[in-house]
């Protein structure tokens, strides 16, 4: 059994949060994925389902953020799970808008539910997928930045974010964290196509034609009186 936690702040108001992706991240998991409807359970609201062969447990703290780790421990205990069992979705201010990075262990780096986390479950060993939203530019818009919506123009690759999540999380709940990630970037960062309008060693040169040559004098066929007398005219 694995329990996947999405980090945030009950409520309306927050719910488009930058702060917010862990849960939404979770809510697309559930949709996707035929989840039990979520039910208020550990401080939180959780919500149980398959993915792939694994039993997993979704669980959204609604403690508020900084307290994070008072619904995440008794739902460990209650299931008794390790923190090893406990994948963490949160938001990265260090990761560029749209990237995902899985990492097991670390510090908190300053993030508050990270931190409640730390205090309650007595170790750092949870895995963490961390989301990235990116940085306002200077820490002291930082509070502002995660506590307004995402704009507008950050809604596409926010929904492929989610979609990539969501596809790759059967790979994440069996374990294999090259897979899931590869499973987001194909959303993310698709390839793109070759048009195959190149040769190997440079690009095409413009082809030139040979300059025609020009064409034979006619034959003279005067005689030598002809051409004598032509010769005086």
């Amino acid at each position: 059994m694995k329990l996947f936690v999405g980090l945030g702040n009950p409520g309306a108001k927050y719910a488009g949060n930058r702060h917010n992706i862990g849960f939404m991240a979770l809510d697309r998991i559930a949709a996707d994925h035929g989840f039990s409807p979520w039910k208020a359970q550990f401080k939180g609201l959780v919500a149980q389902g398959q993915l792939g062969g694994e039993k997993v447990l979704l669980l959204k703290p609604q403690t508020f953020m900084n307290l994070s780790g008072e619904s995440v421990r008794p739902a460990m205990e209650f299931w008794k799970l390790t923190p090893a069992d406990i994948t963490v979705f949160h938001d990265e201010l260090d990761l560029a808008p749209g990237k995902a990075r899985v990492k097991a262990g670390g510090g908190h780096a300053g993030h508050n539910g990270l931190r409640s986390m730390h205090q309650h479950l007595g170790t750092d060993a949870y895995n963490r997928v961390r989301l990235g939203i990116g940085h306002p530019g200077h820490k002291d818009a930082v509070a502002a930045y995660v506590l307004n919506d995402f704009a507008k123009v950050e809604r596409d690759w926010l929904e492929d974010l989610l979609r990539g999540l969501s596809e790759g999380a059967e790979a994440l709940a069996a374990g294999d964290g090259a897979r899931f990630l590869n499973a987001v970037a194909l959303r993310t960062a698709p390839p793109r196509a070759s048009t195959g309008t190149e040769r190997q060693g440079g690009p095409k040169q413009p082809k030139t034609e040979a300059p025609k040559a020009a064409d034979p004098a006619p034959e003279d066929t005067r005689n030598p009186m002809q051409k004598l007398m032509d010769k005086f005219r």
